[in-house]
């Protein structure tokens, strides 16, 4: 199947009160993990590279993003492509070039006012490129390696006044709400305000998104989904699963230096856990493919 648009499946999720599962990536074993755990649920799927990945892979996004497309276009599912986390704007401006449909600009840690100036020249730029834009307002804490935000911190929630405005001044797409989840948790304990996320949905006419899903439990995901959550963003959940399944290979055969043996794997235990966190939110096949923004 081609690439579809990232704002389709979205819109398709929020029409059924559901939410698409958009998982970040960081080698093709990822994506192939991605795309089968997918596969094996009939879901559609988002495939997300952070700028945070693209600073691994030696700067260059274009080589992950193309084998993502590929790997995609031989897909039997609905397969998406976003760029995520994006604060440099060298890097937003390769968007459309590098075959996405969607960002995430990311300036949430800005002061409001500059959050939003930022915001809103990011949203007017990605329109003229035809691409679907996110962004975040409150702080989803635990970025780049940083410790979470105190949940009564300023700036660790999101304001539904301070959003209505916000979204309505810099014209974006979707809006990542923080309401009690962190990136980058490896533990699933996080306590998501579902008062406040009913109080976002009411304020707001635009999907929301739940970054740092992975340290959600599926009960407080199902919830989230339920109260008015469209895209849910999980990464480290996909890490904790390679990285175990590589470790208890080595660790049954300390001899072992075929690559090929440990990545399939940890490309495998990928795989299951796309399936059962796809489950969780209630994923499905969608009947058409949907090709616009």
């Amino acid at each position: 199947m081609p690439l579809v648009g990232s704002g389709g499946l979205v819109a398709d999720a929020a029409a059924r009160s559901g939410a698409v599962a958009a998982f970040n990536v960081i080698t093709l074993e990822h994506v192939e993990a991605v795309i089968a755990g997918a596969e094996a649920v009939g879901s559609p799927v988002i495939l997300q590279i952070s700028e945070n990945a693209v600073k691994y892979r030696r700067g260059q996004v274009e080589p992950l993003a193309r084998a993502a497309a590929e790997a995609a276009r031989l897909a039997g599912v609905d397969v998406a492509l976003h760029l995520d986390h994006v604060k440099s704007d060298a890097l937003l401006r390769q968007a459309g070039s590098a075959g996405f449909s969607s960002v995430m600009y990311d300036a949430a840690h800005l002061p409001y006012e500059e959050n939003l100036a930022a915001t809103r020249a990011a949203a007017d730029w990605a329109h003229a490129q035809g691409l679907w834009i996110e962004a975040e307002l409150g702080e989803v804490g635990g970025k780049d390696g940083a410790a979470p935000l105190d949940a009564h911190a300023p700036g660790a929630r999101t304001s539904p006044e301070e959003a209505r405005t916000f979204v309505a001044e810099s014209g974006v797409d979707a809006l990542a709400v923080a309401v009690g989840s962190s990136h980058a948790m490896t533990s699933r304990t996080a306590v998501l305000d579902h008062e406040l996320l009913g109080r976002l949905r009411s304020a707001l006419d635009v999907p929301l998104v739940l970054h740092g899903s992975s340290g959600v439990p599926d009960g407080e995901l199902a919830a989230a989904v339920r109260g008015g959550i469209a895209k849910v963003n999980i990464g480290t959940a996909l890490n904790i699963a390679m990285t175990g399944a590589i470790r208890q290979v080595l660790a049954d055969r300390p001899e072992a230096v075929d690559s090929r043996k440990y990545l399939t794997a940890g490309r495998q235990a990928m795989a299951e856990t796309v399936s059962s966190l796809i489950g969780v939110l209630g994923g499905a096949v969608v009947p058409a493919s949907r090709s616009g923004v």
